[in-house]
This record gives C-alpha cells, sequence and structure tokens, in this order.
C-alpha cells in the first residue's frame, strides 16, 4: 500500500475576533511562502467592500527575520486580495535594533576616573568605576553600579525601571542610593572607620538593603560572575 506524504502547509490562516492570524513557515524560501499566500487569499472573498475598512491581520513568523523589502512584498498581497494590513508581527528572532539595545543594556562600562561635584555619569548597562564618586557627584545606570572607590555622592542603578539592579562600592558613604524608583539616604557613618566592600539591593519586601558582600551573592548569585571577572 502506498502512503500519500502530506505536504506541510507554509501558510496558515486562522480567524479571530479583531481578524485575521497568519501562521508562516520559517523553514521554507520566502518565495514559496509567499506564491501559497497568494494562492490561498485568491480563493477567499475580499472581506470588506467599504474601502475605508481593512481587515487587521497578525503575522506569527517564528524564527523568520522579515527584511523590510519582504514585509512590504507582504503587505502588497495582503492588500491587493483581501484589502487588508498588517497589524502586528509576532517573531521569536529579535530585530537588529532590539538586538543592539539587549547588547547595550548587557554590556560592562568600564570608566577610570573621579566623578567631581556637579559631575554627573550616565551609562546605558552596568558601570564598574575604578575611582571615586565625590560628595556632589552623581553616577546612573539602567544596570549595576560598582564604584572601586569610596562612594560619597548619589548613585541610581536600574534607572530605566530595573528593582534587580544592585549598587556595590568598595567604600560606601552615599548622599543617597537609587534602584529603580526605591530611594534610599542612609544614616552618617564615621568617615575615618574602615569599611568592607557593600552593596545595595532591593529585598523580597521591596525595601533596598546595605549589606556586605558576602550577603549580597547569597540574595543575588547572578552577580557574583561579573564581580569575579
Amino acid at each position: 500500500m502506498v502512503q500519500k506524504t502530506v505536504k506541510k502547509q507554509n501558510v496558515l490562516i486562522k480567524g479571530t475576533k479583531s481578524g485575521l492570524t497568519f501562521i508562516l513557515n520559517d523553514q521554507c524560501s520566502f518565495d514559496s511562502l509567499l506564491s501559497e499566500l497568494q494562492e490561498k487569499l485568491s480563493e477567499r472573498p475580499r472581506s470588506v467592500s467599504n474601502d475605508s475598512d481593512f481587515v487587521r491581520v497578525k503575522l506569527v513568523t517564528g524564527k523568520r527575520y522579515l527584511e523590510r523589502n519582504q514585509i512590504e512584498s507582504l503587505e502588497k498581497t495582503l492588500s491587493d486580495y483581501i484589502h487588508a494590513v498588517i497589524d502586528h508581527i509576532d517573531s521569536d528572532v529579535l530585530t537588529k535594533k532590539e538586538a543592539e539595545e539587549l547588547r547595550k543594556n548587557q554590556e560592562v562600562n568600564r570608566l577610570l576616573k573621579v566623578v567631581r561635584s556637579g559631575q554627573v555619569v550616565e551609562v546605558v548597562g552596568d558601570l564598574l568605576l575604578l575611582g571615586d564618586v565625590n560628595p556632589g557627584g552623581t553616577v546612573k545606570a539602567t544596570g549595576n553600579i560598582y564604584v572601586m572607590g569610596k562612594l560619597q555622592g548619589i548613585a541610581h542603578a536600574g534607572s530605566d525601571g530595573d528593582m534587580n539592579a544592585v549598587i556595590c562600592a568598595s567604600l560606601m558613604f552615599p548622599s543617597q542610593l537609587r534602584i529603580g524608583d526605591v530611594i534610599r539616604r542612609p544614616p552618617e557613618m564615621d568617615d575615618n572607620v574602615p569599611q568592607e566592600m557593600e552593596c545595595a539591593f532591593v529585598n523580597d519586601k521591596g525595601d533596598m538593603e546595605v549589606d556586605s558582600i558576602q550577603k549580597l551573592v547569597q540574595y543575588r548569585p547572578d552577580v557574583s560572575s561579573i564581580l569575579e571577572n
């Protein structure tokens, strides 16, 4: 008995309350995909007659990255055949812009300097400062802040809202600590008392703690690899 091979569909169309969802095969060539899409759409009646109305379409592309010209081809096909517009593209692939933003947010920015009064150092990603932050100086980062010196000014980690960010300093005498939107003004400390490296982090209750680096590594083991570099 001869078994028939079932050809995998490159385009699956599902109707939803808000419009149509097109699930596109991410393994075939784009030309094959477009050809099958045109074939299937040619069999469907135009959904509306009013030229001011459009069928809204969601594309599910999986691991396929669509170039701008390919999106334009799909848009033209949908418009010509069923008077539809692409409302949303759901993809498992990062765009170049998204990948660049992710890279920047994961980057460790290393600076060798003293941040003096009135100066503001602001970075995307983590900040590793080899130097002091003097009173009146400010350091800000979308990620973590590590000061390999004396922190006497303002430090704002997770400046874009990351509550998992941490602030560490060899000598912790800040005028203000901020993680996300949680602010802490530590009590005055004896400037002459030797201190171990301390770290600030937001605990499960939403409160900021300042404790030893050993406590931080226990609470946030994911930062240990950065501190070891």
